[in-house]
């Protein structure tokens, strides 16, 4: 039971309270409660109610709470709110820009108990009628409902790999052989069906968890879904004599397999005729050298590959440094010694901390005395800790003109600057591209995070004009981050070899809130290598000996 399952149970009673208006201050008590617990980098699940009662903003209640949710998965007193709520009335809760009040007036003045409702309601004006709504958050809360109805179901990189990892735990016993093919074995970003290759059947699995849609299935595939998921799951049956061919027409999107050759032959003709040959031995008959899984999404990787080497695409072992991260100075979990020696357990040789500014209240930004504060810390721990280092950084707010949090005589204190966006995040092309390409040419700047603002699934992001922003970040010597969070994956990967073509790094950052945010960095080397990221590339492939002399050089200029 995860620290973040017991955050999320915590939040949803206390909305649900709120929605039945039963007694604010009890949810007040549950909404103070998950707020400190996501700051805890402890696992609740390991304590006794004696020691929760000693957490910040834990008190009895809350303790039991947790002990009951740790022993049963869940609550009654949430499943009994869950009963006396319409189902599709929690799907209203992912509508951005709608709060409690708001889907209780819904709920209450229009009858609104689904997704599909609020749409229809919102079509026909009915939303912009109510009082506290009009024109402008019913246009909003239309734009969030195409874009909520459009991923369901699909998943993340990281959901989809938990999934994969339980069902083949599951069924393993059923194959020879089976491995995963389609968008995961290609390492996409969102995954819309989860698929396997198998040499056997489950012509006799017992399990609950799988629930076969008929219709769907074949005698030579087994079709439905995993447990309360609704992401379609498939596996493919087939022989030894047909599993390299076949574990390869099902790995490639269908648009890399329709390239043709000089000979007008496509992919798939070519890894049909060659009979039951590896992945090698296809390309190679194809007229191709091989391409790795992650690249076989479109004609990209037959471009790169002529230009490349894939020994040139980047891998975990070759980042020297973790740059983007967060400590208890602001909304991280653990404190700045822990989130330092972390880093240096697992083999890096630097870190680059930086908390939050101080515009960004919320998240608890630094203020100039907490900056101070910060960096005696910092060179204490440099001492201790030698020779891993850790490089003083802040993820500085991109303020809404593109000027950057914090007056000049701060910015220079620090050795690095990363410069983000995180409000006022409803613009127009033209203006989020102003704002950004303002705080990029600002010479404190030397990473542009996430650049989009996206949360894949939940927030599509700001948009931009993505070759002005990178002209500009090349002409200022910024680097552009690859947001290693599987919630972000920011910048696309699409993107990549437009940055590289144009001579700007990429520096691959966990954004890690606790220190188990580092391992995230393997989400953005595997997006990485789908965009053609080269080791030469990546910013935090860099040495320490040449990250350091990168930023001083960058300083001694300003």
């Amino acid at each position: 039971m995860s620290n973040s399952t017991i955050v999320d149970i915590f939040e949803l009673t206390a909305k649900l309270i709120d929605l039945h208006d039963l007694d604010d201050v009890r949810a007040k008590v549950y909404t103070s409660a998950a707020y400190n617990l996501d700051r805890f980098a402890g696992k609740l699940e390991n304590m006794d109610f004696g020691q929760l009662v000693q957490l910040q903003g834990v008190g009895k209640l809350t303790a039991g709470k947790i002990i009951e949710i740790v022993e049963t998965g869940t609550t009654k007193e949430l499943q009994e709110l869950i009963e006396k709520t319409p189902k599709g009335l929690l799907e209203v809760f992912k509508i951005k820009g709608l709060g409690v009040k708001k889907i209780k007036v819904l709920w209450n003045q229009l009858s609104i108990t689904s997704i599909q409702e609020l749409k229809i309601a919102a079509e026909t004006g009915k939303v912009a009628a109510l009082k506290g709504f009009g024109e402008k958050i019913q246009a909003s809360v239309l734009e969030s409902i195409e874009f909520v109805l459009a991923q369901k179901g699909k998943v993340r990189m990281d959901v989809a790999e938990m999934m994969h990892d339980l069902i083949l735990e599951e069924i393993k016993n059923h194959f020879i052989k089976i491995e995963a093919v389609g968008q995961f074995a290609r390492n996409s970003e969102i995954v819309s069906n989860l698929q396997f290759i198998g040499i056997g059947s489950l012509a006799n699995l017992k399990s609950n968890h799988f629930k076969q849609d008929f219709k769907k299935s074949s005698p030579k595939r087994w079709a439905g879904f995993y447990s309360d998921f609704d992401l379609p799951i498939e596996i493919n049956y087939t022989d030894e004599n047909n599993y390299d061919s076949k574990k390869f027409a099902l790995t490639a999107n269908e648009t890399h397999l329709a390239y043709k050759n000089q000979n007008n032959q496509s992919l798939l003709q070519t890894a049909t005729f060659v009979g039951n040959k590896t992945d090698e031995a296809i390309y190679q008959d194809f007229g191709s050298k091989f391409i790795v899984p992650e690249m076989r999404e479109n004609d990209f990787g037959f471009d790169w590959i002529e230009k490349n080497d894939n020994s040139d695409l980047i891998s975990d072992g070759q980042l020297k440094g973790i740059l983007h991260n967060h400590s208890t100075y602001s909304d991280g979990k653990n404190t700045l010694r822990e989130m330092a020696q972390y880093c240096k357990d697992l083999g890096y040789q630097y870190l680059g901390i930086s908390d939050h500014s101080q515009s960004l209240t919320v998240a608890n930004g630094l203020l100039p005395s907490k900056v101070l504060e910060q960096h005696k810390e910092i060179e204490q721990l440099n001492i201790e800790l030698a020779p891993f280092k850790i490089f003083k950084g802040i993820e500085s707010d991109i303020l809404s003109e593109g000027s950057l949090d914090y007056e000049p005589e701060i910015l220079k204190t620090f050795d690095f600057i990363v410069a983000s966006v995180h409000q006022n995040l409803t613009m127009n092309i033209d203006y989020a591209t102003e704002r950004v390409i303002r705080a990029v040419e600002n010479p404190y700047t030397t990473i542009l995070g996430h650049p989009t603002g996206r949360v894949l699934l939940s927030r599509a992001g700001y948009p931009l004009d993505y070759q002005k922003v990178i002209d500009a970040c090349a002409a200022n010597n910024v680097v552009i981050e690859l947001n290693a969070s599987p919630y972000r994956l920011d910048i696309d990967w699409r993107l990549i070899q437009k940055c590289l073509d144009k001579g700007v790094k990429i520096s691959i950052n966990p954004d890690a809130h606790a220190i188990e945010g580092y391992h995230d960095m393997k989400y953005g080397v595997q997006i990485g290598r789908k965009g053609g990221l080269t080791t030469n590339m990546t910013f935090n492939a860099l040495n320490l000996n040449e990250i350091m002399h990168f930023f001083e050089s960058r300083k001694a200029k300003i």
